[in-house]
């Protein structure tokens, strides 16, 4: 039986115990969160789609989206120009496919969903294709979903092993942003 002395002596032992536990258990739950949302997203996309829609941002998207385009997956692609450094010109014109270039207002991925979603409107489409980083994966369907009604499918581009730590930081921001202070499209 523990006397009270020897209680007092382990009690703080205890507690540094249980709270490595807990502490443990969250950078485990955090790590198996990043991974899911910003390293191995979900990803695929049908034979067909009515749009492949490319993000701007850091990687190698725009080879993925003139592919997707080449491959005649659909019949329109629609390329943000986008702003903060990502920028690049209009791509020259695939045969057989309808090219709309744009410059996102705002300059960032809500601007880029809130165009594509009126596109949609305007011409009736029924699913997309967004083309992104697979960082960006998680957060680009959730905005992609706000202003779209139909079917969205996500192909990413692969991102240089150099700036993942930086990316995976600004995603977890950039999707608190978008959950819990910009709600809307």
């Amino acid at each position: 039986m523990l006397t009270l002395a020897a209680a007092r002596r382990l009690w703080p032992s205890r507690v540094w115990q249980r709270a490595l536990v807990v502490v443990t258990a969250l950078v485990v739950l955090f790590a198996a969160a990043t991974a899911r949302l910003f390293v191995w997203p979900a990803q695929g996309m049908p034979p067909r789609v009515s749009a492949i829609v490319l993000f701007a941002g850091p990687g190698e998207r725009l080879p993925v989206a003139l592919r997707l385009a080449r491959e005649h997956r659909a019949p329109i692609l629609v390329v943000s120009r986008g702003q903060h450094g990502y920028s690049w010109p209009c791509p020259p014109a695939v045969p057989g496919v309808t090219l709309i270039c744009f410059d996102p207002d705002p300059g960032d991925t809500r601007g880029e969903a809130e165009f594509a979603g009126q596109l949609a409107k305007r011409y009736h489409w029924s699913s997309v294709v967004v083309v992104t980083g697979t960082e960006q994966d998680t957060r680009a369907r959730m905005l992609m979903k706000r202003c779209f009604a139909g079917s969205v499918y996500v192909v990413t581009g692969p991102l240089p092993m150099s700036i993942w730590p930086y990316q995976i930081a600004y995603e977890w921001a950039a999707l608190f942003k978008a959950l819990v202070i910009q709600r809307g499209c």
